[in-house]
């Protein structure tokens, strides 16, 4: 990708951010380091929050997608909750998976968006997550016997009950379908 379609593509995906609730405030970025500072992934990361958004913010949106950084993210709220300026930093991250997914910029050593495909599945077919059946997609879809080496681990928690061999249903799985449909549809408009 040259540099115009890279810039190209970042204006559009900041304008995409900047369409979503509180947004707008990825251009009041400080650059204080709260956010890095607060991520348990941040040491890993090859683009810390606070150097994503500064990426994103030069027009390298293309390295920041084919960088680790999306992939680490655990979702934990805390770079969002700290921020003082009030960026929605994890629904970003949400963003750049997505488009990630959606451009191919999928780096062959992470089974990140393995992970987030048998999330996906066992929410779709339980309306909740259960932890033995996405493990059991997970580990089918990447490398089964890897599995192996979790058995010790697994049943242990079986064990103290903290994961089920059965999932469990939400009541009114149709509903939530209806639902997941329309913003499926709502979404590829």
């Amino acid at each position: 990708m040259n540099a115009t379609e890279a810039r190209a593509l970042t204006d559009e995906f900041l304008e995409s951010v900047r369409a979503t609730p509180g947004g707008e405030k990825i251009d009041q970025c400080l650059q204080c380091g709260t956010c890095s500072a607060s991520c348990p992934s941040s040491r890993a990361m090859d683009y810390p929050p606070r150097a994503a958004i500064a990426a994103l913010r030069a027009g390298m949106l293309d390295r920041v997608l084919a960088s680790n950084t999306v992939w680490l993210c655990t979702s934990c709220y805390l770079c969002t909750v700290r921020c003082p300026a009030g960026i929605p930093f994890t629904d970003v991250m949400y963003q750049l998976k997505r488009l990630g997914i959606e451009k191919g910029y999928v780096r062959g050593r992470t089974n990140g968006v393995e992970m987030a495909k048998a999330f996906v599945e066992v929410v779709d077919r339980c309306g909740r997550s259960s932890e033995g059946e996405l493990l059991r997609n997970y580990f089918w879809s990447t490398n089964p016997l890897r599995a192996l080496a979790y058995l010790p681990l697994g049943w242990r928690l079986l064990r103290r009950g903290r994961i089920g061999v059965r999932p469990r249903r939400i009541a009114g799985i149709e509903g939530l379908r209806t639902m997941m449909a329309a913003m499926e549809k709502g979404r590829s408009r």
